[in-house]
């Protein structure tokens, strides 16, 4: 008896957790881009200038880099700098599946001009900044595998063929969930745009 009380028990404060955190991530800040042309269920979107704290990966590999890299970054945000400062944890995680230049980036909260943000501890991680871009984008759910990653990819690149919409760069995945969130999870692969022929 005194088992399944105590079971009962972690279930409830687990679930409660869960939920705690998970409330916390919902409402943070994410780019102000703008949707200017749509293909189905991709979105061709108008971004902002952005400054990225970004960390090399060894490979473009998602399952196998994408938590390590995820961490080096987070462990600069959460006062991994000079000034031991903590910034505003943003979404989405941007992932640049290059074969020769993979990378992790999390978005800096908008607040920041590259010259207000601290230096990063680790040599790991370099502020940069990212010119205004057009990214075509295609939405999935659930949790992410690079099977996943693939399949969508394999869909964004038909539709925009299809569309005579050029592209160039490598693909790029974006998150928007941590880690223990378990439904409503929001995944988006992209590539940027070249050029559209009418």
């Amino acid at each position: 008896m005194k088992t399944v009380i105590w079971i009962a028990g972690s279930v409830l404060i687990l679930g409660g957790l869960i939920s705690f955190f998970s409330f916390r991530f919902k409402g943070i800040e994410t780019p102000n881009y703008k949707v200017i042309k749509t293909f189905g269920d991709v979105e061709i979107r108008e971004y902002p200038q952005l400054i990225l704290a970004q960390t090399k990966l060894g490979g473009k590999r998602y399952d196998s880099n994408g938590n390590n890299g995820f961490g080096v970054v987070a462990g600069y945000i959460f006062g991994g700098n000079q000034q031991q400062q903590k910034i505003a944890m943003t979404s989405p995680v941007i992932m640049n599946m290059s074969d020769t230049d993979a990378s992790m980036s999390f978005v800096m909260p908008s607040q920041y001009q590259l010259s207000d943000l601290p230096t990063p501890n680790s040599k790991a991680v370099s502020l940069v900044k990212q010119d205004t871009m057009t990214l075509a984008v295609l939405r999935f759910g659930g949790f992410s595998s690079d099977e996943k990653i693939a399949k969508y990819a394999q869909i964004l690149t038909q539709v925009l063929n299809e569309n005579n919409v050029r592209t160039k760069g490598s693909l790029l995945y974006m998150g928007y969930n941590a880690p223990w969130d378990v439904i409503n999870r929001r995944n988006e692969v992209a590539f940027q745009i070249d050029s559209i022929q009418e």
